[in-house]
């Protein structure tokens, strides 16, 4: 029986036949379906799924004319610290514009959280405008809502992580709806001193990693650069498939956060004046990448139908049918890209 080389969801190569490689895909667009409750990919993108999967090639590409545009989260420190190369952000810029053809870039601080940012504001914006000054391609200024860093022993606040497990319920709560409020004001505070700074866009990166409290204060914040700035590009990509329900009774616009899924997701951030939603379907390693690419696809096809703002989906270490691993292989990396782009219909990456 011929079988085909391809990977679990950690990277690892298996050696798969063509019925075990249909099954895997059925499965995985299934649980998809089931979970975000949309709709299943129909045969025939299973079955352009199948052929990519199945290509001989090591690295698969879109057709002519399926191309789209990319864009990245911490993109300057991805020479220096994946590569292993040293190299100040200015410049890591630069090789991603004149070498690697990249079509944006994010800026960021190491300490890639919008509260961290607060404090050396003034150092980060002039590393923008020197930025701005050397380069043509679009440039945001990137950091994570990161609810976290507003608990107690170094912020303001009390740690739900802590009140919930002594089932303080009604504290944990309160806890996070204060974060949310000095987030929010953190958030907006950045994205004024960028926009003076010259930045073509601000990105809300990880968001919801805390959870419902999470992506309320990145939905907020939006809202309000928004009325601003009416002009700045602002791109939010999301931590994970679906909102942990931290809190379990936030509403953005009326619409409860906790659960939802990207298709829904990327509803509320048009609301909140948004223009590039990435949505994050997450990898997992001890599944097949035929079963989670599948999903991946299922998931982002949905989500685009549902938007009318331009949709990059993440694809990177753990997320978008990656497998997760450090570096990842380039067979699957690939891949995922061509069966986001040409099935999932996503607008970029």
């Amino acid at each position: 029986m011929e079988s085909f080389m391809t990977r679990m969801g950690d990277g690892s190569a298996v050696c798969l036949s063509a019925e075990e490689i249909k099954s895997e895909l059925k499965s995985g667009t299934f649980d998809a379906a089931d979970r975000g409750k949309i709709s299943e990919l129909n045969a025939a993108e299973l079955d352009y799924l199948f052929e990519i999967v199945t290509s001989p090639v090591n690295v698969v590409s879109v057709v002519r004319g399926k191309e789209i545009v990319t864009s990245s989260d911490s993109g300057a420190f991805k020479i220096n610290y994946q590569a292993n190369i040293s190299m100040d952000r200015a410049t890591a810029i630069q090789v991603h514009e004149k070498v690697l053809s990249a079509d944006s870039l994010d800026l960021g601080n190491i300490d890639y959280s919008y509260k961290a940012v607060k404090a050396i504001l003034h150092d980060e914006a002039k590393v923008m405008e020197n930025v701005q000054l050397n380069t043509v391609m679009p440039v945001l200024y990137g950091a994570m809502p990161n609810l976290g860093l507003y608990t107690r022993p170094d912020g303001p606040v009390e740690n739900w992580s802590e009140l919930l497990p002594l089932g303080k319920i009604a504290e944990a709560r309160a806890a996070q709806e204060k974060a949310v409020e000095h987030a929010v004001k953190d958030m907006v505070y950045v994205a004024a001193g960028m926009f003076e700074a010259g930045a073509d866009g601000i990105n809300f990166d990880t968001c919801g990693a805390s959870g419902d409290a999470d992506i309320l204060a990145a939905l907020l914040a939006a809202k309000e650069i928004r009325k601003l700035y009416p002009g700045l590009g602002l791109e939010m990509g999301m931590a994970g498939e679906f909102i942990l329900g931290m809190h379990g009774r936030l509403e953005f616009e009326g619409i409860r956060l906790a659960g939802l899924y990207p298709h829904k997701q990327v509803e509320l951030a048009e609301k909140a004046g948004v223009s590039i939603f990435g949505p994050v379907i997450n990898t997992n390693s001890n599944k097949t990448f035929p079963w989670n690419l599948a999903r991946a696809v299922t998931f982002v096809k949905a989500c685009v139908e549902a938007a009318n703002i331009p949709v990059h989906a993440n694809v990177g270490m753990g997320v978008g049918a990656t497998p997760m691993t450090p570096v990842p292989p380039v067979d699957a990396v690939s891949r995922a890209a061509k069966s986001l782009i040409e099935i999932g219909k996503a607008d970029g990456l």
